[in-house]
């Protein structure tokens, strides 16, 4: 039973928690996005710990000097009674000591009465003889209301005063109570005044609220204040974060107004010629890599035509070249193969140029991914026979269909196993495939040279190579993995690139199966673990690549 209700206590407090969470939360990200109401609350939290202060030590200045004004009073008055009671007790006149006390106490009280309450207010009056011996003592007046304590100062001959509460006939509540020793030829006794103080608290009732009105109308004012301050304050940075927000993301005529001549307006003619200045190079750099594509697209049709010729000819005089002599035929053959690099670069141009031009586009097809692996394997495998490289392939048992481009994919595939073979230095290089519900990867890893950090960004730069002087089997142009990163991004797909030096690198293709989706996430890792588990569903397999053969 106890285990049952704490559970729909629970339940019951849930939705508040998460209540006050998202509260918490929203008030937080408001605190951090909002500077006018960090400015604000600021403003109000320091001016509300001034005001506590120093209303603080206003009202004990003012309750301390009202309470002293009481006590100098309530001693002036007890030193007028004492000589009143002294004259009763003592007098000629024969009574009794009991009607004595209480004949001085109404005395004094009626004379308060007549002459009216003065500094000190009206009082109440308690007059006490002490025992002495067998005789018990005798008092006048509420005695059981005068604290011992006072008592005790009082019975050592000292005039002394005490704040108390008390309850009579005639009033409770806070009281203040003088007692005075008293001498009379009759006995000696102790005079009590107690002296009301609803009348003080009253007024120390009315400064406080006063103070606390007062104090809630300054956090209003002061509320305006800082507001109004930090509008002027926040708007115009407002304004300046948005038109720089707008600048940066590609509207490059924006400006900031200047109004008058503060910090402000000298804050916006400096954005306003950053800007200015920006525009201009940003403007001469589009000029500049519009013109050098167009110019690489005009060169590369314009060489297109004088290519195909000497081709022609190359290849006429290439199908004669049993009737050369040696030095001949050797010359042949390098014309040849250098004509083959030749258009190998005009072809990559024109497509850096149709992809820089935005009019690249997909020939897409439902295909199996497994078959144009193969494909980029039988193109590449001559490479790899040429430079002592094992190729080790991991594919799934069933197949993985895509809407992709194949020509494209392809490409981007030789490229990859192409690249990893110039690498490689001798040392196996392994190519995995594996596929989930929404995308399919395609990874090539080799354990060659490897990459230093920050080259993982720079592998796919037009024209740029980690080591210029080593020696490339493959003929590449420097334009390959430029194109196969465009050619993925095509699918909408990621090329990534990892790599440490001495320990090889590793490019990951990852391409959604179904075109126009996204890629959010792959079945393959881009850092290499070496003792991955087969996903499931597939069986890997591993096979050497022959020479010139498929997989």
């Amino acid at each position: 039973m106890i285990f049952s209700s704490r559970r729909r206590i629970h339940r019951r407090s849930a939705p508040l928690v998460r209540g006050l969470g998202a509260l918490g939360r929203a008030l937080s990200l408001a605190w951090r996005r909002s500077l006018q109401l960090r400015v604000v609350t600021l403003t109000l939290g320091l001016s509300l710990a001034v005001i506590m202060v120093l209303g603080f030590v206003l009202t004990s200045q003012i309750t301390d000097r009202i309470l002293e004004v009481k006590v100098r009073a309530a001693t002036e008055e007890i030193e007028r009674a004492r000589g009143t009671v002294s004259g009763i007790v003592g007098g000629e006149e024969t009574r009794s000591l009991d009607s004595s006390l209480q004949l001085a106490r109404n005395t004094l009280i009626d004379r308060k009465a007549d002459t009216g309450t003065g500094l000190a207010g009206t009082f109440d009056a308690v007059l006490v003889v002490p025992g002495m011996g067998p005789r018990a003592a005798t008092s006048a007046g509420p005695i059981d209301q005068v604290p011992n304590a006072l008592r005790d100062f009082v019975n050592a001959g000292q005039v002394s005063y005490q704040y108390s509460t008390v309850h009579t006939d005639g009033f409770s509540g806070p009281a203040l109570i003088v007692g005075t020793p008293t001498s009379s030829p009759a006995a000696n006794l102790e005079l009590y005044l107690i002296f009301p103080l609803n009348s003080e608290e009253s007024t120390i009732t009315l400064v406080r609220g006063t103070l606390v009105t007062g104090a809630v109308v300054l956090l209003g004012l002061l509320a305006a204040i800082a507001l109004l301050v930090a509008r002027q304050i926040v708007l115009p940075v407002r304004s300046a974060s948005r038109i720089a927000e707008r600048f940066a993301e590609g509207h490059l005529a924006e400006r900031m107004p200047v109004r008058g001549e503060d910090d402000m307006a000298r804050l916006a003619v400096s954005f306003n010629d950053m800007a200015e200045s920006l525009h201009r190079q940003i403007t001469q750099l589009e000029e500049f890599g519009n013109l050098q594509r167009r110019f690489t697209s005009d060169v590369s049709h314009e060489l297109r035509t004088p290519l195909t010729t000497v081709r022609m000819a190359a290849d006429l005089i290439h199908d004669h070249a049993e009737d050369l002599d040696p030095a001949l035929r050797r010359s042949t053959e390098l014309m040849v193969n250098e004509l083959d690099r030749f258009e190998s670069l005009l072809s990559d141009l024109l497509e850096i140029s149709r992809h820089d031009a935005g009019v690249a586009e997909l020939a897409v097809e439902a295909v199996d991914l497994r078959s144009i692996v193969k494909s980029a394997l039988d193109n590449v495998g001559h490479l790899a026979e040429e430079a002592g490289v094992d190729l080790i392939v991991d594919l799934p048992t069933d197949d993985v269909v895509a809407e992709v481009d194949p020509r494209r994919v392809e490409r981007i595939l030789r490229n990859l196993i192409a690249n990893a073979i110039d690498h490689a230095e001798h040392k196996p290089v392994r190519i995995r495939m594996a596929a989930d519900e929404d995308t399919v990867a395609v990874t090539v890893r080799d354990h060659g040279v490897g990459l230093r950090p920050g080259e993982e960004k720079l592998v796919f730069s037009r024209f740029w190579r980690a080591d210029p002087s080593r020696v490339r089997r493959s003929g590449g142009t420097g334009l390959g993995l430029a194109i196969s990163i465009e050619d993925a991004r095509l699918h909408q797909g990621r090329l990534e690139a990892w790599g440490e030096p001495g320990k090889g690198a590793c490019f990951r293709l990852t391409l959604p199966l179904v075109r126009g989706h996204k890629v959010t996430s792959s079945p393959l890792p881009v850092k290499p673990i070496e003792t991955t588990p087969a996903l499931p569903g597939s069986r890997p397999t591993r096979e050497r690549e022959p020479a010139g053969g498929s997989v």
